[in-house]
């Protein structure tokens, strides 16, 4: 049986599945699409919405301290749509697209056997289309107004800064998990562990399973879906070791390896 070592860096070659599914997938991809586009559009969005809500404050103080209830929510519904939406079909026209792109493309395009791309077109795999962000705009629209009417201004502003931001940093953590390893996934905290982390979560025998969050592992902690047996700050900052995967994910990992057809 294949073991995992106590790296990231131990690779196994792509499935013939994998490998036809990549083809067929990049085949598809609209002749005038562009990676540089599309990512270019978000950011520049993205920080356009920060900067416009940032320039509205007036004399903003206590008000930044609603960060920290924002960033708790967003990281629990992060940890939510992934586990109740991404990975479970409902019928319903929207969410059926959501769980058609992340569990039936996306997880098999990615697999812990190979995780990353070599070109800007692959680009449409990995990150949202541009809908995603404006849908998450209008979606906390409201709540920023009944924030800045029941509080004050600066309330509503600081609520949309957080939740852009949060998108944006989900957007940039998930491309970090996809590209090769380098020197700046590989050391930089929090997205040296959130890679690893990811890459555990593509292993076909626990996808359903662990590893729910795309940011900052708390969630997974808190709700005792993490691969790992470690506490908060173990998981923030566990990188890419391997040595305290909990033993029933670590056999679950194992047995897929060993059973995963390779190509010739």
């Amino acid at each position: 049986m294949a073991e995992l070592g106590d790296s990231l860096t131990e690779r196994h070659a792509m499935g013939e599945r994998q490998s036809k599914f990549r083809e067929k997938y990049q085949a598809e991809i609209h002749p005038l699409y562009s990676g540089l586009l599309h990512i270019g559009v978000m950011y520049l969005v993205g920080l356009a919405m920060i900067g416009w809500c940032v320039s509205r404050l007036e004399q903003a103080g206590w008000e930044w301290l609603l960060i920290v209830p924002v960033f708790a929510f967003s990281n629990l519904f992060e940890w939510w749509i992934h586990k109740y939406v991404m990975h479970r079909l409902v019928d319903v026209w929207a969410l059926r697209a959501i769980y058609d792109r992340h569990t039936r493309q996306h997880h098999v395009y990615f697999t812990d056997n190979e995780m990353t791309v070599d070109s800007t077109r692959e680009f449409r795999i990995i990150f949202f289309p541009w809908r995603a962000l404006f849908t998450f705009i209008a979606l906390g629209t409201p709540f920023a107004l009944a924030l800045g009417w029941a509080l004050n201004p600066n309330a509503g502003y600081i609520l949309m800064v957080t939740m852009v931001g949060q998108y944006l940093i989900y957007e940039t953590f998930h491309y970090c998990c996809h590209v090769h390893d380098n020197w700046f996934v590989r050391h930089m905290p929090f997205v040296n562990t959130i890679r690893r982390h990811h890459t555990i979560h593509h292993s076909k025998g626990i996808m359903m399973e662990v590893n729910m969050n795309l940011t900052f592992p708390i969630a997974d902690w808190l709700m005792g879906t993490s691969d790992l047996d470690r506490g908060l700050l173990g998981h923030l900052f566990n990188g890419y070791s391997m040595k305290h995967v909990k033993k029933d994910a670590r056999e679950k990992i194992e047995r897929f390896i060993a059973d995963e057809p390779q190509a010739v």
